[in-house]
C-alpha cells in the first residue's frame, strides 16, 4: 500500500460500479488488498464456515494435536499486532485531535488520517487471522470451545470490519476499534501464557475477568453508539444503529456465557 502525503477533502464521485453502494466506498482504501471486491470477503467467510461445518467431522477420526509451539507463536503475533493497531489509532487520533463522542469521516489524505486508515486495514486483517483460533480448536478437539458464540463472534466481526475499512476507515469508528484491539492485547497475551504449561497456570487466575472486560467493552460501545444517535452526530447514522444492535447481541451472548460458566462454578464451589 502506498500512501499519499497530500491533503484532499471531498467525497467519492458517482459512476458505474459493479455492486450496490460501491460508489460510496472510501477512495483511500477502495483498491487495498482484500478490500476492493465484496467477493474477497464473501469467499473468506464461506471458507471459514465450511471449515466449521466439515473440519470437525474429519478431525474426529484422529487423535487431538497439542500444537503448543504454533499456538504460542500465533497468540504472541496476535498480541503484537493488536498492540500496533491500538497504538496507531491512539497516537494518530490524538495528533488529529479527534473527538471521542463524534468525529465525522472525511476524505483526507493527511499522513495521520492515512495512519488511521492503515490501522483499520490491519484491524480487518487481524479478524482474518483470528479464524486460526477456530482451526486450533478443531485440531486440538476442543469441542466445547467451538460454540455458537465463538463462530458468531468471529464471522460477524470479520464482516463488520470489511464494511468499516471499505466505507468508513476513519472517523468515530476509531474508538470501538481501539477498545477492541486493547482487549485483544490482554486476551491473546493470556492465551500465549496459558500455553507455557502448568507452572504458569497459578498465575493465570484472572481468566474470568477477560469475559468481564469484554462485557465492559460492549457496554461502552452500546453507550457510545446510543449517544451518537441521540446527539445526531455528523457521522453515518446507519453505522451507529448497526453498532448498537450488534452490541446488544454481544452483551446477551457473552453475558449468558459468563453467568453459565462462572456463576455455576461459584455455586458448586460454595456447596
Amino acid at each position: 500500500m502506498s500512501f499519499n502525503g497530500s491533503t484532499k477533502i471531498g467525497f467519492p464521485g458517482i459512476g458505474s460500479y459493479p455492486y450496490p453502494f460501491a460508489e460510496l466506498a472510501d477512495e483511500r482504501t477502495r483498491t487495498w488488498p482484500l478490500v476492493e471486491s465484496p467477493w474477497n470477503a464473501a469467499v473468506l467467510l464461506a471458507l471459514y464456515l465450511l471449515m466449521v461445518r466439515y473440519a470437525p467431522k474429519w478431525m474426529a477420526r484422529y487423535k487431538p494435536m497439542q500444537l503448543r509451539g504454533p499456538l504460542f507463536c500465533h497468540n504472541l503475533a496476535m498480541t503484537l499486532l493488536n498492540a500496533h493497531i491500538c497504538l496507531e489509532l491512539f497516537t494518530a487520533s490524538r495528533a488529529l485531535n479527534y473527538s471521542i463522542s463524534c468525529q465525522p469521516c472525511r476524505l483526507s489524505y493527511s499522513p495521520h488520517e492515512m495512519r488511521i486508515a492503515a490501522a483499520f486495514w490491519w484491524f480487518y486483517i487481524s479478524k482474518i487471522l483470528e479464524f486460526a483460533d477456530t482451526g486450533f480448536f478443531i485440531l486440538r478437539q476442543k469441542w466445547s470451545q467451538l460454540s455458537f458464540l465463538h463462530v458468531y463472534h468471529h464471522s460477524t466481526m470479520f464482516a463488520m470490519c470489511w464494511i468499516v475499512v471499505k466505507w468508513i476507515p476513519t472517523g468515530s469508528t476509531f474508538l470501538p476499534a481501539m477498545m477492541n484491539s486493547f482487549v485483544h492485547i490482554i486476551m491473546y497475551g493470556y492465551y500465549a501464557l496459558s500455553v507455557l504449561g502448568p507452572r504458569i497456570q497459578p498465575y493465570l487466575w484472572w481468566k474470568r475477568y477477560l469475559t468481564a472486560l469484554q462485557l465492559v467493552q460492549f457496554a461502552i460501545g452500546l453507550a457510545w453508539g446510543s449517544q451518537a444517535i441521540i446527539r445526531r452526530c455528523e457521522y453515518h447514522t446507519w453505522v451507529s444503529l448497526t453498532g448498537v444492535a450488534y452490541m446488544l447481541t454481544f452483551l446477551y451472548l457473552f453475558g449468558r456465557f459468563y453467568a453459565q460458566k462462572y456463576r455455576v462454578k461459584h455455586r458448586k464451589y460454595k456447596k
